[in-house]
């Protein structure tokens, strides 16, 4: 079975969840399985070894966290949090976003990224693009440098790209 057909097999679908009318991929059934575990850090670390490789991984809040450990634990990099307002403990620099209906924001460390470093972000679903274009403002905020973007989903039908120029995007699954 190709790697795709496997992960697909193993993301359940779950309808009018969080709110009716969408249609939530849960990745929990595929993240108990431990070879689709180690299948998709795998594939997000060959994709971004060698010349693209990261000085450290930013992982977006909370499934993305998941993601981002293994990942940075392969690279030989360390993880950075990117979370929501009031659950980092430290000092932090806020980005404020909009989504499709509302707003939200998200926070850093005000230290946790140095001038120049080389960073890849690593979350869960690529939708509508607006936390991962705000994560991407608060590496460049504190002085890093994205030089990708990897998620194990990507809904395509959302135009989450699009927010990206300019950098690296890379999803294991298209939907």
């Amino acid at each position: 079975m190709a790697l795709a057909d496997d992960l697909r097999a193993r993301i359940r679908d779950i309808p009018d969840f969080p709110t009716p009318g969408v249609l939530f991929k849960d990745i929990t059934p595929l993240l108990a399985h431990a070879d689709s575990l180690r299948a998709v850090v795998g594939a997000i670390v060959e994709h971004f070894d060698g010349d693209r490789r990261p000085d450290t991984i930013v992982g977006i809040e909370s499934r993305g966290f998941l993601l981002a450990a293994p990942v940075a634990d392969r690279l030989g990099a360390g993880v950075v949090l990117v979370r929501k307002p009031g659950k980092l403990p430290w000092r932090t620099v806020r980005e404020d976003y909009d989504l499709e209906y509302g707003s939200d924001a998200l926070e850093i460390h005000a230290d946790a990224l140095r001038p120049g470093e080389r960073v890849l972000v690593v979350d869960d679903v690529l939708a509508t693009g607006g936390t991962a274009a705000a994560t991407v403002r608060l590496v460049e905020r504190l002085g890093a440098e994205v030089t990708g973007l990897a998620f194990l989903i990507e809904l395509a039908f959302l135009g989450g790209r699009a927010r990206l120029p300019g950098v690296e995007a890379m999803a294991l699954l298209t939907y």
